[in-house]
């Protein structure tokens, strides 16, 4: 349900789908740190495979920074993969070092494979193949030219790729944007002014475009200062665009866009983990989570909601307590569902270490002692709510939209139980199969707290 390779965390990604329908999985990935160095981490992709979005295998390293010397030879950042004649192209960020201030210098090279399958990569050059025009993007302090999405053009034979800049009109710690650029042959590009440069966003990352069923468009921007993803639609590509609002939650990053195996259309995205496994461990780079459905109705903004394709991985309801479970529950007035106690001793047996509430359009999920771990405010009050906890990991869903997310690594598993207007309910749950339950290395999913 969540992945990571053994040993190694997972950052930005993209995903592939061969003719067989097998899935590929290409992501930066690193140690688990509190001290995350990009530069000296982040130097490499990992691949894995699957047949669902649910279940990956590892394959190992597929892409690395270049030679001394040349504009990726310090890091390599966010891809994005198309086809090109039976193969592939990829767009990636390479990092060629440091400003003077300690910036990195960012630029987009180009690489080809003659298969689908994330490997046999070869680059293009020794250079990029486009990089920020400093008439309208920050060229060097604080400069953003990474994260390539390419599609095709709506307007000619052509390609267009966004990607993520920095505003030169605007002050730094605003200056987020979608820069964009057009080619006839993927090799050579030109610039243009910021497609959307909203004016109240300090980073506006791993931008994706998706062409929706009336031709019409759909972006996708991860916000740096919230670390979650806002929408973005427009009749075609060059807009204009109108701003939608959050679609992912705080702690949800990086999205993906991708035809699941039923052939609806879902997101994938990341979610950190903390250092050490532990609630007052500092976030870190984290995991792959499972799909979620995309919705995009025609009168009102995107939202995700639960992917029926997970159902598969569930068991029967049943009220015993399992750590990784999917649970609904009712919502009227003032709720409460306690999903695991503290239980260290007798004493202890009944102190909520894991809560999720809701009162009206107000959302939250407490850790002990009720400290807030999450919190949203929805646009509408709840009538019911889909919790699901995977390890750490808790979403919860309001009126089958995603909502909310965050860590928890206290307590241990108990019935799960409701109490409203001072009465305790209890809640059936339908267990989560892992797709693999004997890892027991550091990006596997946390198993709970150790027997005492």
């Amino acid at each position: 349900m969540r992945y990571a390779p053994p040993g190694l965390c997972v950052n930005d990604f993209d995903l592939l789908r061969d003719a067989e329908g097998t899935y590929t999985v290409l992501h930066l990935q690193g140690p688990w740190t509190t001290e995350f160095d990009h530069l000296r981490m982040e130097t490499s992709y990992g691949r894995a495979t699957s047949a669902d979005l649910v279940h990956w295998e590892p394959q190992g390293t597929a892409f690395g920074n270049g030679l001394p010397g040349r504009f990726d030879q310090q890091a390599v950042w966010t891809m994005h993969i198309v086809p090109h004649g039976a193969g592939t192209a990829m767009f990636y960020t390479g990092v060629s070092g440091l400003t003077p201030g300690g910036w990195p210098l960012q630029s987009v090279g180009l690489a080809y494979s003659d298969r689908t399958d994330g490997t046999g990569w070869r680059r293009h050059g020794t250079g990029p193949v486009v990089e920020a025009d400093a008439r309208w993007y920050r060229t060097g302090e604080r400069m953003g030219w990474r994260d390539p999405f390419v599609v095709r053009d709506d307007e000619s034979e052509g390609w267009v790729m966004v990607v993520c800049a920095a505003d030169a009109s605007l002050p730094v710690e605003v200056s987020g944007c979608v820069a964009w650029a057009t080619s006839d042959d993927l090799e050579h590009w030109t610039v243009h002014p910021p497609l959307i440069s909203p004016g109240d966003i300090d980073e506006l990352e791993c931008p994706v475009l998706e062409r929706l069923d009336d031709g019409s468009w759909l972006l996708l921007g991860s916000i740096g200062a919230t670390r979650g993803f806002e929408a973005w639609t427009a009749p075609r590509l060059r807009g204009p665009w109108t701003r939608r609002g959050p679609l992912g939650p705080t702690g949800s990053y990086a999205p993906r866009v991708i035809a699941a195996p039923d052939g609806s259309r879902v997101v994938l995205h990341t979610t950190p983990r903390r250092v050490g496994l532990t609630d007052t461990g500092d976030r870190c780079r984290g995991m792959l989570a499972q799909p979620k459905s995309l919705v995009v109705p025609q009168d009102s903004a995107p939202r995700l909601e639960w992917w029926p394709g997970l159902d598969h991985w569930l068991g029967e309801e049943t009220y015993d307590a399992p750590l990784h479970a999917v649970g609904d529950v009712g919502i009227s007035g003032r709720t409460e569902i306690t999903l695991r106690t503290l239980a260290s001793d007798a004493s202890d047996a009944d102190r909520p270490a894991l809560t999720v509430g809701c009162d009206g359009k107000n959302l939250w999920v407490t850790g002990p002692d009720g400290d807030r771990l999450g919190e949203t405010l929805l646009p509408e009050p709840a009538a019911s709510l889909r919790i699901l906890t995977i390890g750490e990991y808790v979403e919860v869903y309001a009126d089958g939209v995603f909502a909310l997310t965050t860590l928890c690594y206290s307590g241990r598993p108990a019935p799960w139980a409701a109490y409203a207007e001072g009465l305790r309910h209890p809640v059936s749950v339908r267990p989560v199969r892992l797709p693999d339950p004997h890892r027991d290395d550091a990006s596997a999913v946390w198993p709970g707290p150790s027997p005492r």
